[in-house]
């Protein structure tokens, strides 16, 4: 009886991993984003560039998110400047550049870094198990996914060069949770 209560207090004493409802973080207009206001839905959380061999993936993020939204699913974009300066425009020109050349509607965050000293918050907890209790990652490049439940929890990490409507995306996005 005693093991059983030093092992309860042993892991009742670890810190919980947090969720991504824990985080806020600027918008593109500079507005502050609560991510708990996307409790219930699937996330999937992506590092954009607008000068990379990969920018044409904002077209399929666009069908995608235009395909889903409906159906709690949310797209958030976080441009980042960690690659070649392949996203070196400000919020506004980041804005400007998605919404002309791909429609973007999906919400798009305020540029932040994904990797080093300066790594946002919720990189640094989408990349380390430590943090979300998953599994450690690197961002690689450009378009990295991670997709998130609706519980806030990480689910999987996927590499930079998959496509936004590969058939793993849209059978996660599409299979019932009940």
């Amino acid at each position: 009886m005693i093991f059983l209560m030093v092992i309860g207090l042993f892991f009742s004493s670890q810190p919980q991993p947090k969720s991504i409802y824990d985080f806020t973080a600027k918008d593109i207009d500079g507005k502050t984003v609560d991510f708990s206001s996307f409790k219930g839905k699937k996330l999937m959380i992506v590092n954009v560039a607008s000068k990379c061999g990969l920018t044409p993936q904002y077209e399929k993020l666009q069908q995608l998110y235009d395909t889903y939204r409906d159906k709690n699913f949310e797209i958030i974009a976080f441009p980042a400047n960690n690659f070649l300066n392949q996203e070196p425009g400000t919020d506004g020109e980041i804005k400007n550049f998605c919404t002309t050349n791909y429609g973007v509607t999906f919400t798009m965050m305020s540029k932040i870094s994904v990797k080093g000293e300066d790594m946002h918050p919720i990189y640094r907890w989408l990349t380390s198990k430590s943090e979300n209790g998953v599994m450690d990652s690197e961002v690689e490049w450009n378009f990295q996914k991670y997709l998130i439940d609706e519980n806030g929890r990480l689910v999987k990490m996927l590499p930079p060069r998959t496509s936004p409507l590969d058939d793993e995306i849209i059978r996660w996005i599409t299979q019932s949770t009940e």
